[in-house]
Order: structure tokens, then C-alpha cells, then sequence
């Protein structure tokens, strides 16, 4: 075998010679870095190296371990693989490329842009200043002419005392005269006249009143305020306007409720594929009911190349939204916009694929976070139902939920040796809190600064803890009887805790004192019947859920009945949570199956 493979090689060394003898294309001959004399002329494959004839001899000998090929046959399979390299690399190849040209194309486009910016800079800021000098000139005119009317009063007011004053002057100095000078029966008759005289004087007294004395400027605006206002004037963007692609425009309908502020969110998509600014003119959108009848849009940029249609639909139905971008549509139809009644579920997560959930929360990014009990995990959605992640926990019977400033997943368990386990946001177990004064924990509540409120329904009371799992104190002993769900109010400094057993909900402070409970148990509105899930929202209202009935309320902060939101139709229900944009979002479960409702809240 090794004969054949020198005698192969070197029959391959002369042809390599003969070919460079006759002209043939200069390929320059590659020497074993082992052994310098030796030409490279065979491939150990299960080695992946290049080997000349004496490494076939010794270090490569052909058998299990290495196997020599001449290497014409290696690179013929070479160049094959290094032909799909390169058609794989021509469409990449093509399009950057294009966007190569398009970006030259922009680089040309720069200046040009950037000068007419410029100008309209200057234009605009040259009338502002021409607007300040204006101003300016008519203030200081007013002056004058506030300066010269105020002068003009004051003269005459002058004059008018001044004559009053030598009126005083001449009736004073008639009766010194008649008194130093006047015989008995001069002072006789001059008394009289003098008498006369001082009650003209008295009885039309001059306006003494001093008039306006300064022209005073007011400057109408602080100058921090019209400072701020200059520092907003105007606006500077990159934009690729004019480059947009409509047929790669995209549109995104939210759930629409009737008589609720609803939106769609638009697209813009350049020609390069990615998000890219319109003028506003260019854009157009016209939303239909079921009738035909247009309803108001609005139209706003709410980041780059990112447009939010915002409308409030009437009716229920079938509505048409047909889009459009200098002058041509997003596609071939209208798109469908479903408005439901706002008693109805507007968005199904999970569709009765959840398994045994129980609690759900809300993260400041409007992430929904669900426990699954019967899988023993956390999974979490957005608002239009799409899943995000999921991950595992540790413990049996996972049960509520809370996540905290820092977008970590507070979980308590039901029977795991009275633990609470915090999840980081990257779903790693972050802590582990076995607490001996924990022995059946349900629902909880993370405040601001990282302390927990945490319900026990075994101990029949509510237990407030510091970040670290500390004992702070004991809440509700001996009032409550089945507490579940916590919602915490901390702009009243209280939470809200509902009782199953009782049908109330109790308000305590964070001092432990009962502020006052609420609830009648029924089947009417505003009755309570097995009240489970509780939010606050906002404004402080308290949103609460039955159990059995599915009646989802509002109260107001005093515990005084609203309104009904809905009649949650499907199993039971447990946890509630409110979403950033509006959504209430509901854990419906039945037979150890369920899903998230979500309802739009007012």
C-alpha cells in the first residue's frame, strides 16, 4: 500500500513539474512542515490534515485511525463545498450590496438635507427673534405711552389741588386779616362771609388720592419657564423619509372595545426592511363600522417609524381599517377590526391549556405572569396573548404570585415548608425564604421598599415581613377567617385582603389596625360571594372578584360599590391583575384546566 501511494505520488510530482515545464498556471508547491523535502500530496481525512508521503509512513499510516487520500480527490469534494459556500453567500452578497448603495445614496443625500435643515433652522429661529424684537418694540412703546398718559393725570391733579390749596390759603388769610386788622363790626360781617366761604371749600373736596407714579414692567412669563420653552423650540431627527416600502408596512390591531379608547399600532417599514419615519401628511387611515360609517382616527409617531391609530368604536361588529401611505394601500383589502362589548373577554390567553393557574401578576413592562400549579411553573404572556418564557419551580404547589420594583417573581407555596421563593428576572432562584411563622401562605403583596404582606390561611391572619423573610408583625388575627388574595394601596398607607369564608375585604393599615371591612355575601351586584382575586387601581378603587359567580367589581376607596366590569362566564376564578394598558386579566380555571381572561377596565 505505501509503494502505491509513492509511486502515486510520485507520478502527481512529475505531472506538477511537467505542468509548470509547459506553462501551464503557476501553483506554488507546498513542503511538509515535518519534512522539508517532502511535497504536501495527501489528506488524512480523520485527521482534517495535509500530509506528504513520509507522514504516510510514519505518523499516518493508513488503517482505523488515519486514512491518506490523494489530494485531487479531497479537492474536487472541497471545491463542491466551496461552490454552496458561495452561492449561500450571493443573496447576503446582493443585498448588502444594495444597502451598500443605499447608504452611499443617503451619504450623498446628507448634505444636501442638512443644509435645507439649516436653513429652516434659521428661518424658524430668525422668526422667533424677529418675534422677541417685535415684541419688544411694542413694550417699550407701551411704556412710553403708559408714561406719558400717567404724566399727563398727575398734571392735571396737580392743577386741581393746587387751586384748592390757594383757595384754602386765601379764606385762611382773610380771617387772619379780619381777626388782627377788622373792627367789631368788620369781624361781624366778615365772619360770615368767611363762614361761607370755608364751607364751599369743604363741601367739594379735591381728589387727594395720589395717582399712579410708576411705569412698572412685568415680565408676564419667569424666565426659567420661557428658558425651558426655548430648549423645546425646535426638534432635530434622522430620519429616512421618502424610503418607506408600503407593501412591507405592517399593521397590528389591539383588542377594540365599544365605547373604549382603542389603537392599532402601524409600522412604517423602509425599503431596507427596517422601521423608518413618514411625514404625518403621508399617512392616512380611515377606520369603518359594520354600517359603513367612518369613525374619528388619530394618528401619532410614538418612536421611529412606530404610529399608534387610536380610535373609540361605537358599535360592536365587524369594522374596516384600510391604511394607507402616499396614497397606496398597506395591502390589497382593509383589515378587520373586530369591537366586542365590554362585558366581554377581549383577549383568551392560554385557551384552557393552563394547567391548574391560580395567581396571576403584572410587571411595570406589562408582562403577565402566571402560576400553573399542576406543572408546578411560572409562565408569562403579553397582552395580546403571546407567549414570552416559561420556566420551572421549585416545590410542590406553587399558589400566588407578586412582582416586585426590580422585576423579580415572588412566589409563595402552599406546602414546601412554608417557603417563599423570589425568581430574578432572568427566571434564576434568586432566594429562598423558610419562615417557622409561615404555615399555609396564599396570596401576597410586595410594597416599594421590598417588604412583603403575606395572607396565611391556616393561621387565619395576614403576616407583614422585611425583604429578607424578617418578622415584622402579625396582622388581622381573630378578624379574618380565610384570607387569600392581598392588594396593597401604599399611597393610603393600607392593603386589602379578601376572605372567602367571611365575603368581605378587609382594609388594615401597615400598622396592623383594621381601618374597616366591606361586603355582604349575595349573588347581586356589589355582594360578595367567595371573594378571591383583588386589585387597587390608580385612582385607589378596589377591583375584586367572586369566586363562584364570576362577578368582577369596582369599589371605591371607602369600600362603597361602582360598577360590575363583567360576568366572568368560564369555571371559577382566583387571581386578578391589572395591566399598564388597561386590561384587567382574570385566572379562570375548571377541572384542573384553565386560562387568562382579559377584559378591558375603565
Amino acid at each position: 500500500m505505501a509503494s502505491n501511494i509513492k509511486k502515486s505520488a510520485d507520478f502527481d510530482e512529475q505531472n506538477l513539474e511537467a505542468s509548470d515545464s509547459e506553462g501551464g498556471s503557476f501553483q506554488p508547491k507546498a513542503f511538509c512542515p515535518k519534512h522539508e523535502d517532502q511535497i504536501l500530496t495527501f489528506y488524512c481525512d480523520p485527521c482534517q490534515t495535509l500530509v506528504c508521503v513520509s507522514c504516510t509512513v510514519v505518523e499516518h499510516r493508513p488503517g482505523d485511525k488515519h486514512n491518506p487520500v490523494e489530494i485531487s480527490s479531497i479537492a474536487v469534494k472541497k471545491k463542491e463545498e466551496l461552490q454552496k459556500q458561495k452561492a449561500k453567500v450571493k443573496p447576503r452578497e446582493k443585498f448588502v450590496r444594495a444597502a451598500l448603495n443605499e447608504v452611499k445614496m443617503g451619504l450623498s443625500e446628507l448634505s444636501t438635507s442638512a443644509d435645507t435643515a439649516i436653513e429652516q433652522a434659521t428661518a424658524y429661529f430668525d422668526h422667533l427673534m424677529a418675534m422677541l424684537q417685535d415684541r419688544k418694540e411694542e413694550v417699550i412703546t407701551e411704556i412710553d405711552s403708559r408714561r406719558k398718559e400717567a404724566g399727563k393725570c398727575m398734571e392735571t391733579q396737580i392743577e386741581v389741588i393746587e387751586f384748592e390749596l390757594a383757595g384754602l390759603k386765601s379764606a385762611a388769610e382773610f380771617c387772619k386779616q379780619s381777626l388782627e386788622h377788622g373792627s367789631d363790626v368788620h369781624v361781624i360781617e366778615a365772619e360770615g362771609q368767611a363762614r361761607q366761604r370755608v364751607e364751599e371749600l369743604l363741601a367739594m373736596p379735591t381728589d387727594l388720592t395720589a395717582r399712579p407714579s410708576q411705569v412698572v414692567f412685568s415680565e408676564g412669563m419667569a424666565v426659567a419657564d420661557f428658558r425651558d420653552d426655548v430648549a423645546r423650540a425646535g426638534c432635530v431627527q434622522v430620519q429616512h423619509t421618502g424610503r418607506v416600502d408600503a407593501s412591507k408596512c405592517v399593521v397590528k390591531r389591539k383588542p377594540a372595545v365599544v365605547a373604549f379608547s382603542s389603537i392599532a399600532l402601524l409600522y412604517t417599514i423602509g425599503k431596507n426592511g427596517h422601521r423608518c419615519s413618514v411625514d404625518k401628511d403621508d399617512v392616512t387611515a380611515t377606520l369603518t363600522d359594520p354600517l359603513g360609517q367612518a369613525i374619528p382616527t388619530q394618528l401619532q409617531e410614538t418612536g421611529m417609524g412606530l404610529w399608534e391609530i387610536s380610535y373609540t368604536p361605537e358599535v360592536t361588529g365587524n369594522h374596516k381599517l384600510e391604511v394607507k401611505i402616499n396614497g397606496r394601500s398597506l395591502t390589497m383589502y382593509p383589515y378587520d377590526v373586530r369591537v366586542q362589548s365590554s362585558h366581554a373577554p377581549v383577549v383568551t390567553i392560554g385557551t384552557w391549556g393552563l394547567c391548574n393557574p391560580t395567581d396571576i401578576a403584572v410587571s411595570i413592562n406589562g408582562e403577565i405572569a402566571v402560576v400553573e400549579a399542576g406543572l408546578r411553573r411560572i409562565k408569562t404572556f403579553n397582552t395580546n396573548g403571546d407567549s414570552c418564557r416559561c420556566f420551572l419551580v421549585d416545590g410542590k404547589c406553587p399558589w400566588g404570585i407578586d412582582i416586585d420594583s426590580n422585576r423579580q417573581f415572588v412566589v409563595t407555596f402552599l406546602s414546601t415548608g412554608q417557603a417563599i421563593r423570589v425568581y430574578s428576572h432572568d427566571t434564576i432562584l434568586f432566594k429562598t425564604l423558610r419562615l417557622d411563622c409561615l404555615r399555609n401562605p396564599t396570596g401576597v403583596a410586595v410594597l416599594k421598599d421590598g417588604r412583603m404582606v403575606v395572607a396565611d390561611k391556616q393561621q387565619k391572619s395576614c403576616l407583614l415581613l422585611k425583604p429578607d423573610g424578617s418578622f415584622i408583625r402579625e396582622i388581622g388575627k381573630g378578624q379574618l377567617q380565610y384570607p387569600w388574595f392581598i392588594a396593597v394601596d401604599e399611597s393610603r398607607d393600607r392593603f386589602y385582603v379578601t376572605d372567602c369564608r367571611a365575603h368581605k375585604v378587609f382594609v388594615f393599615d401597615l400598622e396592623g389596625k383594621l381601618k374597616f371591612s366591606f361586603g355582604k355575601q349575595g349573588q347581586n351586584e356589589g355582594e360578595l360571594e367567595c371573594p378571591t382575586g383583588i386589585r387597587v387601581d390608580p385612582a385607589g378603587n378596589i377591583i375584586v372578584i367572586n369566586r363562584d359567580n364570576g362577578h368582577l367589581q369596582v369599589f371605591d376607596p371607602d369600600g362603597m360599590y361602582q360598577r360590575t366590569v363583567a360576568t366572568v362566564k368560564r369555571g371559577c376564578h382566583q387571581g386578578i391583575a391589572l395591566t399598564p394598558d388597561g386590561y384587567l386579566a382574570v385566572v379562570c380555571s375548571h377541572r384542573q384546566w384553565g386560562c387568562i381572561e382579559l377584559y378591558r377596565y375603565k
